[in-house]
């Protein structure tokens, strides 16, 4: 249910939100994984987490520049 909820408030932005999003969730992704190779990470879980946010801003990325 979170994630649908997380897709259709992905739907309601504009492209250049969903581009400073992507940056921001990809620059969260680098932090985790950096925290993860030195063994500060509490949360691995919030790695896949990320991951699959990035991979559906991605896809309304996708289908916005297909609907146009």
């Amino acid at each position: 249910m979170k994630s649908t909820k997380y897709f259709a408030e992905l739907k309601a932005k504009t492209n250049e939100e969903l581009q400073s999003e992507l940056v921001s969730a990809k620059k969260e992704l680098f932090n985790l994984r950096f925290q993860n190779a030195t063994n500060q990470l509490d949360n691995t879980a919030r790695i896949k987490e990320v991951r699959q946010n990035i991979a559906r801003i991605q896809t309304v990325i996708t289908q916005n520049a297909k609907a146009e």
